[in-house]
């Protein structure tokens, strides 16, 4: 540890000679307060100042770090000041201590943020804490208790300075607001030694501020320069304004490459400015988040009486090239050409839409292309330059402050849906924060202003029922959003999520149920889940995240037979029925399970269920359950010939994994994806016994695989002769997980052309190939639907999300009763031997149809056995679910 006892100590002499800098040659203003003044903790050689009067005795004080968790890594992140230190003459001492530098974004602190510094006095009082990056008056880390943390840290919050430093950079806090610059250890920041710096004398012009490349070849210094304001954001977190070059804008471009532009951060005069103001700036010049910025106090702003020329959009479509958009930043914006929504998951907290330019969504990769694969590559490195991200003018996190704000952005009326066109319809302004572009509207954006300071429009993409499939019977596949009925208040040790009020709305953890808080907040789930399966309206439905009641010591079949009533209340008649669970089950299940439900008008079991009991396979799973259907006709009558398996399944999930093969190895497939190989290797055994115990090759697997279609679990089903029925004959997809579509949700058919282990001749020899009846589960298959009801929805009306903001936005329909889509596919045409006459009873999305069936997406994306994906096709968001 090196520390100063004065400015002329041998051990301030070292901290500085090994960052390579001179002392202050004269005393600097000294402060008033012992604080935090800088931090540097990109630096060959870390420390903390404090600022303080000159003498101060800091004699036994602590300085330290707590790492972006909140706790004290090791003893190196803690030094305690020698006996007899004082604050020298310039009246600022470092204190040489390692700080962690890793940056992290989730719920522990509003916005990206780093690793906190701390002082604690002689006596164990805390001085200062103070967070790197973050929020400005957001939500900071709070230290937690560990061997290492000082008891003085626990439980308090650290406050964000909002500001990161870049390779040989520090954090300072100058006049009040926190910057990055060259470090000057010892030296209060902001002084030189010599005395304040005098005003530029000369105007610096924007672009030059901001100059051609990615950062400012000004950072650090202090210029002065004149804009016209074209945005303000006096309230929300971002504490300033943006200002524009007079005249520039508009289809001439005077200075290439260089953006015209800046944004102006000043918590002191963004209360006095207003847009049209023309104003003279004079401050320091440093990049935050990589956005280029002027740090302005009261006194470095002048308003100029000579008028202005006006400040001109550039109306253009938006660059996909990030040279260009950085010739844009900072500037006015009339965005043109096609949009669409990527991503809403991120509104419900940080009021803020994901678009990708042009049309269409933005692919999973793995989705669309094998995972690894050059093409997979080439389709996120598209992704990439296709994304922006639609602001709303603040930093502020809604679900920790302004609770009682109203949400942008959302509305059940007007909903933003994933995949809907949006077109910009008034000026916004090219920002840049968080490693993302940013259109913001000029000024604060909320709920209740909507009206008029929205920059964007929406189209409707919702519709109240799946398009028909066709067929004499139908199925799907649902999952239920972790549906308990053993709410959390009936058991002990459960921990809530709450609302606004601090009202338990679903359990968090502590026990294990999984789902609703209380019976109120059960009754707002029930109410979306049933309004969406009685309109989904199919025959058979594979039901996923629905509770095992035996880790309830109830019946196994409780929650699933609640849920069968509570769906025939709703319907007025007794239209649902259950698949019980069979005399045989694991003796180790999850607490969430599979389940099937059917309408017995419509179908009716054949022989007894089956559950697949392979604990080598899926002990971190859900097994899969069997039953076999035979639809009836119209006058009620079983026509078993036509008798089908149905498998309902749901794979381990990508968030998680042990063992070999299980870890993220970073090709997009996420973790534990050698299990989940396993259990489709599993699966095919199991399907291969099905179909012949049913004596039927018409086999169906349905349910969430937790695989996007090209991922590896889903060639084991291509290979043993399924199709994925959904990416063959539609265009749409089940989920988005952070801004990317595709589907971890599927029906897989099984194809004349494959077998699923039994002898193929046996299958030619089988019952179900006579000649008036399909020849393959997929030649049995009138059409497919995936029903967007779900993933493309915002998050904020979820039933789990209610009363989270002063608006209301729960209403009891089918939209967002979950976070996946369902998958709808028709069975059995009127003519089974002739099929459709044209040979293309459900063409999707850019797909040629071919033979009796259709091409699906962009000509396919499962290419089946031995096949090769082609194409791109719309594709988003979330795929991790919830369970194991």
């Amino acid at each position: 540890m090196t520390v100063s006892k004065t400015a002329s100590s041998c051990a301030a002499l070292s901290l500085v000679a090994a960052i390579g800098l001179t002392l202050p040659a004269t005393p600097a203003t000294a402060a008033e307060d012992p604080h935090i003044s800088e931090i540097g903790y990109v630096l060959d050689t870390d420390f903390i100042e404090i600022a303080a009067e000159p003498g101060t005795d800091v004699s036994g004080w602590t300085f330290g770090s707590v790492t972006r968790g909140g706790s004290v890594q090791a003893e190196e992140n803690l030094a305690t000041v020698p006996a007899g230190t004082t604050v020298g003459d310039s009246g600022a001492l470092a204190v040489e201590v390692s700080i962690t530098n890793s940056v992290n974004s989730g719920t522990a602190a509003d916005g990206s943020y780093g690793s906190s510094a701390f002082i604690i006095d002689d006596e164990g009082m805390l001085v200062d804490f103070d967070q790197v990056g973050g929020v400005v008056d957001g939500k900071g880390v709070t230290g937690k208790a560990n061997t290492n943390t000082p008891e003085a840290v626990v439980g308090k919050d650290a406050e964000p300075t909002g500001a990161t430093a870049t390779g040989g950079q520090s954090i300072q806090l100058i006049d009040g607001i926190w910057n990055s610059a060259a470090p000057t250890p010892d030296a209060l920041p902001g002084d030189d030694g010599g005395g304040d710096d005098p005003a530029p004398e000369d105007v610096t012009p924007i672009a030059d501020i901001q100059g051609t490349g990615e950062e400012s070849p000004l950072a650090g210094t202090t210029v002065k320069t004149q804009g016209v304001v074209t945005a303000s954001y006096p309230t929300g977190g971002l504490n300033g304004y943006y200002v524009q070059t007079p005249g520039t804008g508009g289809a001439e471009d005077e200075t290439p490459g260089a953006s015209d532009g800046v944004f102006v951060y000043s918590p002191d005069s963004v209360d006095d400015v207003s847009i049209g103001d023309h104003l003279e700036l004079t401050g320091a010049v440093s990049e935050r988040y990589g956005q280029t910025q002027i740090s302005v106090s009261s006194d470095g702003v002048a308003a100029l009486d000579e008028p202005a020329e006006v400040v001109k959009p550039v109306e253009d479509a938006f660059p996909t090239v990030a040279a260009a958009r950085e010739a844009l930043e900072g500037m006015l914006l009339q965005p043109s050409g096609k949009m669409t929504v990527a991503d809403n998951y991120n509104t419900n907290t940080y009021g803020e839409v994901v678009l990708a330019t042009g049309e269409g969504t933005l692919p999973q990769p793995t989705d669309v292309a094998r995972p690894g694969s050059d093409e997979a590559r080439a389709i996120e490195a598209d992704n990439l330059e296709r994304e922006v991200v639609l602001d709303d003018g603040a930093t502020v996190n809604y679900l920790q402050n302004d609770k009682d704000v109203p949400l942008p952005y959302v509305s059940n009326d007007a909903p933003v849906r994933v995949g809907a066109s949006a077109t910009m319809t008034s000026p916004v302004v090219l920002g840049f924060d968080h490693e993302k572009w940013r259109f913001q509207p000029t000024t604060r954006l909320t709920g209740d202003n909507a009206e008029a300071i929205q920059p964007a429009s929406f189209s409707d993409t919702r519709t109240e029922a799946p398009e028909a499939v066709g067929g004499q019977i139908s199925m799907a596949s649902f999952n239920v959003l972790n549906y308990f009925t053993t709410t959390g208040d009936q058991l002990s040790g459960c921990d809530y999520y709450s609302d606004r009020e601090g009202n338990p709305i679903t359990v968090r953890g502590g026990c294990d149920a999984r789902g609703a808080a209380n019976a109120q907040s059960l009754k707002r789930q029930e109410t979306k889940i049933v309004s969406a399966i009685n309109k989904l309206d199919t025959s058979v439905v594979s039901l996923m995240e629905i509770e095992n009641s035996a880790a309830f010591d109830k019946d196994r079949d409780d929650a699933l037979a609640t849920l069968v009533e509570r769906l025939n209340e709703a319907a007025g008649t007794e239209k649902w029925d259950f698949v019980p669970s069979p005399d045989d089950v694991p003796a180790d299940e999850d607490v969430i399970r599979t389940a099937l439900i059917y309408q017995p008008a419509e179908v009716a079991p054949q022989n007894d269920s089956t559950i697949l009991d392979d604990e080598a396979a899926f002990s971190n799973a859900r097994e899969p359950l069997s039953q076999a259907f035979a639809p009836k006709d119209e006058s009620g009558e079983t026509d078993t010939d036509k008798t089908f398996v149905t498998i309902s399944n749901h794979f381990k999930s990508k968030g998680s994994g042990s063992g070999p093969g299980n870890e993220d190895s970073g090709d997009g497939q996420g973790a534990s994806n050698a299990d989940r190989v396993k259990q489709a290797t599993s699966l095919v055994d199991f399907a291969g016994q099905q179909q012949e115990a049913a004596d039927s090759d018409l086999v169906y697997l349905l349910g969430d695989f937790n695989a996007y279609t090209q991922e590896d679990p889903m060639q084991v089903f291509y290979e043993a002769g399924f199709k994925d029925v959904a990416s063959e004959m539609t265009a749409k997809s089940t989920y988005v997980f952070k801004s990317r579509t595709g589907s971890l949700d599927h029906v897989l058919a099984l194809d004349s052309s494959g077998s699923t282990g039994t002898d193929a001749a046996d299958q030619a020899a089988a019952p179900g190939a006579q000649a008036d009846l399909p020849s393959s589960a997929f030649d049995a298959i009138t059409g497919a639907d995936v029903w967007n009801i779900n993933s493309v929805e915002a998050l904020a009306l979820e039933y789990s999300r209610f009363n989270y903001n002063i608006s209301d936005f729960y209403a009891p329909d089918p939209f967002r009763a979950s976070d996946h889509d369902p998958v709808v596919v028709g069975l059995f045409g009127p003519d089974d031997e002739d099929g459709d006459e044209d040979g293309n009873h459900n063409a999707g999305k850019n797909g040629a149809a071919n033979g009796n069936h259709n091409a699906g997406k962009n000509g396919g994306k499962n290419a089946g056995k031995n096949g090769t994906a082609k194409g791109n096709h719309n594709a988003g968001k979330n795929g991790i679910d919830k369970g194991f």
